[in-house]
């Protein structure tokens, strides 16, 4: 799959490691921006500037959408998700594409060994971190990875309220968040 992800620009750094609290790590595009116009997805190299495997390709970087998914997390939808994956063949198929599209975008950017396989997320049998299904249902658009869609429908308009940082400089990452 070819998404249609931009170079991060020094602005772009900024705001996301504003909205992580922390400089950005391994960054080669912005998978998908929030209403706002912010990043709120990045897509990371598979192995991190300091040679560390990094499987998760799509990171969700908004606070308010990390926010939010944290509170699904909380209130057990994994585990809901999980048995439905048992249970539903069509789910399960589904779901196994997604880790399929995973694999292949990664795939793309560099092969690392260590992490050969292995997608986020819990993908192709579980669910076991809501944040990366988010992050490829939001990079990848809708109808590719089923339980990040869903996900999303349950998390409602994060964005809402504007901005989850003020823009800021590219030499000033101590934005605000708000």
């Amino acid at each position: 799959m070819t998404l249609a992800s931009q170079a991060p620009s020094p602005d772009d750094l900024a705001v996301v490691s504003a909205q992580l609290g922390r400089p950005a790590r391994g960054v080669v595009a912005i998978a998908h921006r929030c209403r706002c116009g912010l990043p709120d997805v990045v897509q990371t190299e598979p192995r991190l500037p300091d040679g560390t495997p990094f499987p998760t390709v799509y990171y969700l970087t908004c606070p308010r959408a990390c926010s939010g998914v944290g509170t699904l997390e909380a209130s057990g939808v994994m585990a809901d998700m999980t048995h439905r994956l048992r249970t539903d063949p069509g789910l399960a198929a589904a779901y196994r594409r997604a880790h399929d599209c995973y694999l292949a975008d990664r795939s793309a950017l560099a092969d690392v060994p260590e992490i050969d396989g292995v997608s986020a997320g819990g993908m192709p049998d579980r669910v076991k971190c809501l944040h990366a299904l988010v992050a490829h249902a939001l990079a990848a658009g809708p109808g590719v990875n089923p339980l990040g869609d869903e996900a999303l429908d349950i998390l409602g308009e994060w964005w809402a309220s504007g901005p989850c940082v003020a823009a800021s400089s590219p030499n000033d990452t101590r934005a605000a968040a708000s």
